[in-house]
């Protein structure tokens, strides 16, 4: 476990392209469910519990491109092409005993929880991602998914290896929310997280599809921007419905879709008492927006005695 940062970012990357990354438990044992009936599973079941777990979505890929054929040109941008390319048997005699996550973190359960919700907001952020790359008619919805699911890898890493200094940039953005996550990040790890996952994206020859998906310094793009929205809503809403960076989220997706905000709150899946709220809150935001407009439009001709004279 590191406890202390280290110099730069050349011996981040340095220790963790070494570092054999851990998977959920869970992960594990679907896998060795699976595995039992290895001749009958097909790529897309085998794909589902992968996806389920960035960790090993992140090792598989990095597999892929480790171990890529010369003759292969082109890059492998999703987990069921990954296994097509691959085959199940060789995947599995790939993937045996398997770090575990919750064994890794045994002795830090509040990093091990804090681990967890990080990989509910990523889980959450490919859902949304999908989604609306599905409603965008996207080319390939899965590179969507893969990305999304990818874009916080380094902030995972930390807990999983650094969870006393994860723990403090935590309490610190708890506690001084006015500062930027990046400050924190550069005091605490000396380094910003995006900068080493770009920099990890490269050490582990990952698709260079993928890294530009997963920049934010690409989002003119579509795709980077149904990404980064869907990452962003995930993050601001992590904690509620009431954090102040929501409206622009909504409005950015609005605009990225093309729909009215309570076609976009029906569209995100929660609860039904939190879609109502959300779809009340949206329905008072309209009524409160119609009386402004109604109160700076120019009077009605019919009522206005000068209307219509010269």
């Amino acid at each position: 476990m590191i406890d202390k940062p280290f110099s730069d970012l050349d011996a981040w990357v340095a220790y963790f392209s070494e570092a054999d990354l851990p998977v959920l438990r869970r992960t594990v044992q679907e896998l060795e469910r699976l595995r039992a009936d290895a001749e009958n599973v097909n790529a897309r079941v085998l794909a589902g519990v992968i996806l389920h777990d960035p960790l090993m979505t992140l090792r598989v890929l990095a597999y892929i491109e480790q171990n890529r054929r010369q003759r292969q040109t082109t890059d492998i941008t999703t987990i069921e092409r990954a296994l097509m390319m691959l085959g199940i048997e060789p995947f599995f005699r790939a993937f045996e005993n398997l770090p575990q996550i919750e064994e890794q973190l045994k002795t830090h359960p509040k990093a091990l929880l804090g681990l967890l919700r990080t990989i509910g907001r990523a889980r959450r952020a490919a859902h949304w991602a999908r989604d609306w790359a599905i409603v965008r008619h996207d080319l390939d919805v899965d590179e969507i998914t893969v990305a999304a699911l990818l874009h916080d890898i380094a902030e995972l890493l930390m807990w999983c290896f650094a969870p006393t200094l994860a723990l403090k940039v935590r309490d610190t953005q708890m506690a001084q929310r006015n500062r930027r996550s990046v400050t924190i990040q550069e005091e605490i790890y000396g380094i910003p997280l995006y900068q080493l996952k770009v920099a990890l994206a490269k050490a582990w020859h990952l698709p260079e599809l993928l890294n530009t998906l997963m920049d934010n310094q690409n989002a003119e793009n579509p795709r980077v921007r149904n990404v980064k929205l869907a990452v962003d809503l995930a993050r601001h809403s992590a904690d509620g419905w009431s954090d102040a960076a929501l409206p622009d989220d909504y409005k950015g997706i609005r605009e990225l879709l093309r729909i009215d905000q309570p076609m976009l709150i029906r569209r995100l899946g929660l609860d039904e008492a939190t879609t109502t709220l959300l779809l009340a809150v949206a329905e008072s935001a309209e009524a409160s927006a119609d009386t402004s407009r109604s109160s700076e439009a120019p009077p009605d001709s019919a009522t206005d005695p000068g209307a219509g004279t010269h």
